[in-house]
């Protein structure tokens, strides 16, 4: 049986916490106990920036419940955090596998893309985040080295020097 009790709201502290209204969530913060806070911190490293996070950040912020506060807002951090290094590893892989679809050499490869190859090194490894507009270039230089590669291939004759590839 739980110890944590709602009042003047519908939810059950047996709901999924994605479902408290804010009070249910500020009622757990603040009157809460050790499985009440384990369930929201799970909620929030499914989610780091969604509603259940956004929420406990506001009611820590709010009421300042003694050592709650400092919990919270780690594990939000933190769960931002595992999100972020995910996310960019997600980033650093399709860099790679955009690499090598293209079969072109690094050199080149950075080079067609506008960047140096120990620059895309560091996209490589996840340690630098492209921006969006040199994924979309990194995305469109692959194309084309694969058309190229096609066509070679296919034993089509490469366009004329200085002919638009795309007319």
């Amino acid at each position: 049986m739980n110890s944590l009790k709602f009042r003047n709201i519908t939810a059950s502290v047996d709901d999924p916490v994605e479902a408290w209204p804010f009070e249910g969530i500020l009622a757990a913060v603040e009157r809460g106990t050790l499985p009440d806070w384990r369930r929201l911190a799970a909620a929030i490293r499914d989610d780091p920036f969604g509603p259940v996070a956004q929420q406990v950040l506001v009611a820590v912020r709010l009421s300042r419940p003694y050592g709650t506060t400092e919990l919270f807002e780690e594990i939000v951090k933190g769960a931002r955090r595992e999100l972020a290094a995910a996310e960019r590893e997600l980033v650093a892989a399709r860099v790679r596998e955009l690499v090598k679809q293209s079969g072109l050499p690094r050199s080149e490869f950075a080079q067609l893309v506008g960047t140096s190859r120990p620059r895309l090194a560091t996209y490589i490894s996840g340690r630098v985040v492209p921006s969006a507009a040199l994924m979309v270039r990194m995305g469109m230089v692959t194309d084309r080295a694969r058309a190229a590669a096609h066509r070679m291939t296919r034993g089509d004759a490469p366009p004329p020097e200085g002919r638009d590839r795309r007319s």
